[in-house]
């Protein structure tokens, strides 16, 4: 079996305005790239990772900056196994953050059985908000290249929030077509 291949960017960018940093940075984190060093950031070979970060080069360079992208593999496989591990730390923080907005869902829909607040409006925003949540699961998802361990975690709680919402939307529905 191959080695394991990488993407790696790094680059410059003024220090002022610090929207191009900001703007930067936040596509990078967006597509689940990882800071190893300063302005170095790694991320497993795909063509989707590779025409990502070729965009992100092109807007530092636009934006007065300089930037390097590189085709690498790690020499040492303990190293590549420490840069997996940080990968999944982060996913999983990701993950830990979802699992308690789903909660905080649950709990929000537990109060509107509890109140018998069966109104068409109030569906309509559970139904926003798990949206929401779907949205940001699957992202999370998509980045988790290494499989966190708290994916599963995740992935069962979003399937019983989502659950729980059909229940919830049963409900409305049953009382309001009495």
């Amino acid at each position: 079996m191959g080695k394991r291949k990488w993407l790696v960017i790094n680059y410059n960018l003024p220090t002022e305005p610090s929207r191009y940093r900001v703007a930067t940075w936040r596509a990078l984190k967006k597509i689940g790239a990882l800071n190893i060093q300063q302005s170095m950031w790694v991320l497993g070979y795909s063509e989707e990772n590779y025409l990502a970060l070729q965009k992100i080069s092109q807007d530092i360079e636009s934006n007065y900056g300089e930037a390097l992208l590189m085709g690498s593999t790690f020499f040492d496989e303990k190293h590549e196994e420490r840069v997996v591990s940080l990968f999944n730390d982060i996913r999983d923080e990701e993950y830990d953050e979802f699992i308690d907005e789903c909660e905080k869902y649950l709990k929000e829909l537990e109060k509107e059985v509890s109140i018998e607040k069966y109104t068409f409006a109030e569906l309509e925003e559970e139904e926003e908000e798990l949206q929401k949540l779907i949205s940001w699961y699957i992202k999370i998802e998509a980045r988790d290249i290494f499989q966190a361990l708290k994916g599963n975690t995740a992935k069962e709680r979003l399937e019983q929030i989502q659950k729980a919402f059909e229940e919830y939307s049963e409900l409305v529905y049953r009382h309001n077509n009495k």
